[in-house]
């Protein structure tokens, strides 16, 4: 099933400011928060649309790929701007919901409570150089990523700086009398809990770096420059967090025959002067395989002929681009003696002299011009 559009989604137009994505994001959040709809499968699929929506939204970044390409520029067939579970809404969009629920924001999901939050990993970006008949296609990619792990045999304890809050208060007195605050904990940075026991491979965050292997699937119609995220195979999150996202930059290679228009493909094609006059049905490759076309006699330099949807197919599901073919008549710089008089002989012909309104050359004219 396809997704909803994210302004839909949050009710939006897609100028809405960030203040507007947060407020829709919170009314949303609350409404089909699983607390106060317990057990309500379409709540909480409601509630996880909206996080996803949010997360897309109110990050700059994402959001200018979204409103650019769609759902496929956060990845369509394999890379996703979403597949939040509630961990990952409550860890990062928590806050959203102040002091609603008591606090406890986490309800049932756990992980949460008190304050705690799951540390989250960085961001891996790669760049994968792509050729132009893959795009058309679409295709499946493995590419080996050095990245930060979780690793093996790490154990954990509570933070001893803030009890397994994730949180440290701080009570100040002013005018007003005492004033309390509350800051994420340096020392766990927000998780709660600190490294027990942990391998000599592993850091002080419970990580070590390895390689990875990981399977892409590029949707066919990505662009040059483009940017797709693999939600969740970044590195890994510290004291066993949540992982970043893997974000792939498209690089198209150049092609040797077409040059690309957005979904356009363009073509130019060379025909001698006697096909040009009597007309000729040639080859010419598309971005798939060969198709044939009929030169008309009397074709001039330049015209330009369409094949429908032999382009490439729209990354947002608008149908394939077309392939435009640029008809050259190409004029020979040698000729032999016994081709010049023929030429000669031709040049006063009816069929061969310049159009009557000057504005261009008759052909054989050229051809005499040439000569002098």
């Amino acid at each position: 099933m396809s997704k909803r559009d994210y302004y839909e989604v949050l009710g939006l137009a897609k100028n809405a400011s960030e203040s507007e994505i947060k407020k829709a994001y919170r009314k949303l959040a609350l409404q089909y928060h699983p607390d106060k709809n317990p057990g309500d499968k379409a709540s909480e699929e409601k509630f996880k649309e909206a996080a996803e929506a949010y997360e897309v939204l109110s990050n700059t970044e994402k959001r200018q790929r979204y409103d650019q390409y769609g759902h496929a520029g956060l990845g369509g067939g394999g890379f996703s701007g979403g597949g939040m579970s509630m961990d990952d809404i409550f860890s990062q969009f928590g806050d959203i919901f102040g002091g609603a629920f008591g606090g406890n924001f986490g309800g049932s999901f756990g992980g949460n409570r008190g304050g705690a939050r799951s540390a989250r990993g960085t961001n891996l970006r790669v760049k994968m150089k792509l050729t132009l008949e893959e795009i058309a296609e679409g295709v499946k990619k493995k590419i080996k990523v050095n990245k930060l792990v979780n690793a093996e045999g790490v154990t954990y304890k509570n933070c001893t700086t803030c009890n397994g809050s994730g949180r440290v208060t701080r009570v100040a007195q002013t005018f007003l009398g005492a004033m309390q605050t509350q800051s994420t904990c340096n020392s766990c940075q927000g998780a709660g809990k600190t490294i027990d026991k942990k391998p000599t491979d592993a850091d002080n965050h419970g990580l070590k770096r390895q390689e990875d292997i990981v399977e892409l699937e590029i949707p066919a119609g990505v662009e040059d420059g483009m940017q797709l995220s693999v939600t969740g195979k970044g590195n890994a999150g510290p004291f066993n967090g949540i992982p970043g996202d893997l974000i792939v930059q498209i690089e198209e290679i150049p092609h040797n025959q077409f040059r690309r228009e957005g979904d356009n493909l363009h073509h130019e094609v060379f025909i001698s002067i006697i096909d040009a006059i009597l007309g000729e049905t040639i080859e010419v490759p598309t971005i798939n395989g060969r198709a044939k076309i009929k030169i008309d006699p009397g074709t001039q330099s330049g015209k330009m002929l369409r094949l429908k949807g032999k382009g490439i197919p729209s990354i947002q599901s608008y149908g394939t681009g077309d392939l435009f073919i640029h008809i050259n008549v190409w004029t020979p710089k040698k000729i032999s003696k016994e081709e010049k008089e023929l030429l000669e002989k031709l040049k006063n012909s009816e069929s061969f002299i310049p159009n009557p309104d000057g504005n261009e050359k008759g052909f054989f004219q050229r051809v005499k011009d040439m000569f002098q």
